[in-house]
Formats: structure tokens, sequence, C-alpha cells
């Protein structure tokens, strides 16, 4: 091929291609040309490749290419563009149709953790396979309430974020097997009874409740809403309604993930009251309140704002051009 005798017959076919595609708006006939020229374009482009590889032409083509498929495909909205409507409708949306889901994951892991915790401190032999007589005093007198202040804040606070942002993502990622997420609810509520009921054996119920409440409304909350989201998952497989299986995966997971991703951010929250409120030397009912106010403020975004955003239409999934469309109409 002589490059330059083919780029000079089609010169003016590629400069009507990159003027169709520049321009803001088309009418039907220049819609119509704008795909019969990008159609031709891209033949044309695939025999300048084939005969010479990569070259100034072939660039200049297609990018124009590029451009015009642009005009008739469309563009994802950009990931600035899509936060108020993430924050504001999408997250709240997910977050208030779990809403059940979670309140009953929060009474079967209080039910539990108060069964363990009757159960081990009405049994001295129970304790003891838990350790020594002289561990366990321990736990109960420094070890309990050394653990968050024994780290600084700032790393104490990382550490509980990203372990629990771990956690809350794999209660989503593997709810489909429909076994993780019960594991991880009664390993919490086993782990809480035991702390509760050691705590209790040597008289310091109240400190496990002082140093557990400022945080654990919130990061508590948080994992019940991460497992509700894996069950929801799982039910989604299981039952899925009038969709298929996989429209109903694919909708439910893109949905709940988005949840995963603002459980981060609440769990960032808890994390920093955990290293920063909790062991701080403030007036208990202060430390408290601030815990309370945290988890009052994610109820109302939760319930208040989720049930706005559902009556909207909202359902907390990627809107049709994101997503794809799942189902194909005769017209």
């Amino acid at each position: 091929m002589d490059l330059d005798a083919y780029s000079a017959a089609h010169r003016e076919e590629w400069d009507r291609l990159a003027e169709l595609a520049r321009r803001r708006v088309l009418s039907g006939e220049q819609s119509d040309e704008l795909i019969e020229r990008y159609q031709a374009g891209a033949a044309q482009l695939s025999a300048i490749k084939t005969a010479a590889g990569s070259t100034v032409q072939g660039d200049r083509l297609s990018v124009a290419l590029s451009r015009a498929r642009l005009r008739f495909t469309g563009a994802g909205a950009g990931v600035l563009s899509q936060l108020p409507r993430f924050f504001v409708l999408q997250l709240p949306a997910a977050l208030y149709r779990l809403r059940w889901i979670t309140l009953g994951v929060a009474v079967v892991t209080f039910v539990v953790a108060g069964l363990y915790a009757a159960w081990a401190f009405s049994n001295p032999q129970v304790l003891a396979n838990f350790g020594s007589d002289a561990q366990l005093r321990q736990l109960a007198n420094e070890d309990f309430v050394d653990y968050y202040s024994e780290n600084p804040a700032a790393s104490f606070t990382g550490l509980v974020w990203t372990n629990n942002a771990w956690i809350a993502a794999q209660c989503i990622a593997f709810g489909i097997l429909g076994v993780y997420v019960p594991y991880i609810v009664l390993q919490n509520a086993q782990n809480l009874g035991v702390s509760a009921a050691v705590m209790f054996a040597y008289d310091k119920g109240d400190v496990f409740f002082l140093y557990i409440a400022p945080h654990g409304m919130l990061e508590l909350t948080a994992i019940f809403v991460a497992a509700a989201g894996g069950l929801r998952i799982f039910w989604a497989w299981i039952a899925p309604g009038t969709r298929t299986r996989g429209q109903a995966l694919a909708q439910d997971g893109r949905a709940l993930f988005t949840v995963a991703i603002g459980l981060v951010f609440v769990l960032f929250i808890s994390g920093v009251i955990e290293g920063f409120v909790t062991p701080a030397p403030w007036p208990w009912p202060v430390k408290i309140g601030i815990g309370a106010l945290a988890l009052a403020a994610f109820l109302a975004y939760m319930l208040v704002a989720g049930r706005r955003a559902i009556r909207s239409g909202e359902t907390g999934d990627l809107d049709e051009f994101e997503a794809g469309s799942s189902r194909i109409y005769a017209g």
C-alpha cells in the first residue's frame, strides 16, 4: 500500500468524520452520515494497520473514530459527578433495604451473646477453659482497659478501622455461600458473651459496658448491616422471585457492594471514636453521648434518607446505562 496516496484519497472523508464528531448537535441525516463514515473509517484504519502498522495517519484517524464513537454510544459520568448521587440516593437506599435483616442480625447477636455470657458466668469450669484465674484476673483488671491505650491513638484507629472494614467486606463478598455470615455473626456473639462473662466474674461489668459503649454502638451496627447485606445476596440466589438468578445476583450484588463501600466510611468514624474518644480522660456521659450521637446520625441516614431515596425510585443499584440492559426487548 502507498500510504500517502491512500491518505490523500480518503482525507476528505476523514475530515468530514472529524467535523461531524466535533459538532454539538446533529440532525437525523447527519447522525446517519456519522455512523456510515465511522464504519468506513474503521475499515480503512484496519487496512492501514495491517499494511503499515502504527502510523501518523492511522493515529489521526483513530482519534477521529474515538470521538465519533462517543457521539452514538455516550460516555459514563465522571467519578466526581457520581458522588452526590451515591451518597444522597444509592447508599441510603441500599441501606434502607437492609433495615429488617439488620435488626434480625442484631437481635440474634445479642441473644446468643447473652446466652454465652450467662452460661460462662454461671459455670467456673467454662471460664477456666479460657485461661487460668491469674490470666483472667489480669484481663479484667488491666488488659481490657489497656487495650484501648497501649498504642498511639492514630495507629490504633487505623488498625481497628482496616480490620472491621475487612470483616464487613468479607460478609458481603462471601455472603452468597450462605454459611460465612452466620459463622461471623456467631463468632462475634461468642466473643462478646465470653468477654462480658469474664468481666462480670471479676466485678468489672461496669467497665465492660463503659468501654464498649462509645464506639461499639456504631461499630456493631455497621457489622450487623454488613452481615445483613451478605444474607441478602444469599437470599437473592435462593429466592430470586420474578428475576433470573443471574439478574438477582447482579442487581443485589451491585447494590450491596455499594453498602460495603459506604461502611468503610462508617467504620472509619467508629474507629476514630474507639481510638480517640473511648480511652480519653473525659466524663463517661460525654463519651457515651458521642457514640450515641454517631449512631443516631447513621440510623437517620439509613432510615430517613433511605426511605426518601426508595420513594424516589432508587434501589441502590447502578442505572441502566452503567449496569447494562438486563433484557432484550423486541421493538
